[in-house]
């Protein structure tokens, strides 16, 4: 049986009282560079994505859902499915923390449940994480639960006036 609930998190559908947190969320501009967002969003596109978030993943190719912690129904970060290919039996994924609840094993948490997600009821063959090669929590993350490295995408982002590089880490299911 597949559960979005663990010790001390759960994962959840984005509901509308959701509105104030993603919205601060994605107009945050230092997570635009891990984001590829390069404006912000408004209030009323943000409450068009919410309302419409419970669309099929089969459907939109993405699914985001807020991570809990256990006891609240408050959102302290995110945790997207994007790039969804069922032909290929793949997806991309990425996850975001609220600074004040980083480094406390809720990445961890989030990544664990939402990789067996996946892979039993998606029934994904691979997942796939897009990270700069500076951000050393995420690889580290990603690391830990079997996420290797595939390649390096040399000077992909540019910010602040200089090119980036990020690296592509898969996990292949073995089934």
């Amino acid at each position: 049986m597949v559960t979005l609930q663990g010790e001390n998190i759960f994962l959840r559908a984005l509901e509308p009282e959701d509105l104030d947190f993603v919205h601060a969320l994605e107009n945050d501009t230092r997570v635009w560079e891990v984001s590829q967002c390069q404006a912000p969003y408004s209030r009323y596109i943000i409450k068009q994505y919410i309302k419409n978030s419970h669309r099929d993943i089969y459907e939109v190719k993405q699914l985001r859902l807020a991570i809990c912690l256990i006891g609240s129904n408050n959102a302290i970060g995110l945790i997207d499915i994007f790039d969804f290919d069922p032909a290929n039996e793949r997806a991309g994924v990425g996850i975001i923390i609220s600074e004040n609840q980083r480094n406390k094993g809720i990445g961890a948490e989030t990544l664990k449940l939402l990789t067996n997600y996946a892979f039993t009821a998606l029934g994904l063959h691979q997942l796939y994480a897009n990270i700069d090669t500076q951000n050393a929590a995420s690889i580290a993350l990603f690391t830990t639960f079997g996420f290797r490295l595939a390649g390096i995408k040399k000077a992909w982002n540019k910010r602040n006036g200089s090119y980036h590089d990020e690296a592509l880490y898969q996990l292949i299911h073995q089934h």
